[in-house]
């Protein structure tokens, strides 16, 4: 299935944000994180062994939605998309990049900051962004303001959600979803502990209930 980048954010609450350092964790993380409910998983290209996790994520755990996060130029998805990924998510935007993501086939979730940002990403045809940094960026009052002039615009806050936090943006009109690296915490990957893992992805599930 080709999923679009509207379709990718409303699938669930939260979309993970995760960082492995240990490919011997992708699987059994997917799936814990499947198990609870979450199938869209974007993994960041910000270690050495991320494209290695989202080539076993996409072959071993079928019922996983497995995407690269932190794609910053046409070559970030080139080598994602090889490597099994079926989404994109950016930390900004350049044209470069859309149109490269475009010519893929390869639905993109573009980082925006400022109006400016938002304007030149839907110049290129991108309506569903992600709010990124969210919290230093602004948070819900920057929303707010750019819900204004952008009604038609649906954002991912990342940067700074919790489970604490996240339903105040879930609740925003032009949120579909946040990004949230909270669900797969760095000890709980140390040590394994992927049941901890399924327990905060089943407690995303009910935000915004």
């Amino acid at each position: 299935m080709q999923w679009t980048a509207r379709q990718i954010m409303q699938d669930a609450p939260v979309i993970p944000v995760i960082v492995l350092h240990d490919v011997a964790a992708a699987v059994e993380m997917a799936r814990a994180l499947v198990a609870g409910g979450i199938r869209m998983l974007e993994v960041t290209l910000r270690t050495p062994v991320a494209l290695e996790c989202i080539r076993l994520i996409s072959r071993e755990v079928p019922e996983a939605v497995v995407g690269a996060g932190t794609v910053c130029c046409a070559s970030d998805a080139e080598a994602a998309l090889h490597a099994g990924a079926r989404f994109a998510v950016s930390p900004g935007y350049t044209a470069a990049l859309g149109a490269s993501c475009r010519s893929l086939g390869l639905p993109l979730l573009p980082g925006v900051a400022t109006a400016s940002d938002i304007m030149r990403a839907q110049d290129d045809g991108y309506t569903e962004l992600k709010f990124f940094p969210a919290i230093q960026a602004g948070g819900i009052p920057m929303l707010i303001a750019l819900g204004g002039p952008f009604e038609h615009i649906r954002f991912c806050p990342t940067g700074g959600m919790t489970q604490a936090n996240a339903n105040e943006y879930l609740h925003r009109p032009n949120v579909l979803c946040v990004g949230g690296s909270w669900l797969v915490p760095a000890d709980a990957l140390a040590q394994r502990d992927f049941a901890r893992i399924e327990s905060l992805a089943r407690a995303a599930v009910q935000l915004k209930g």
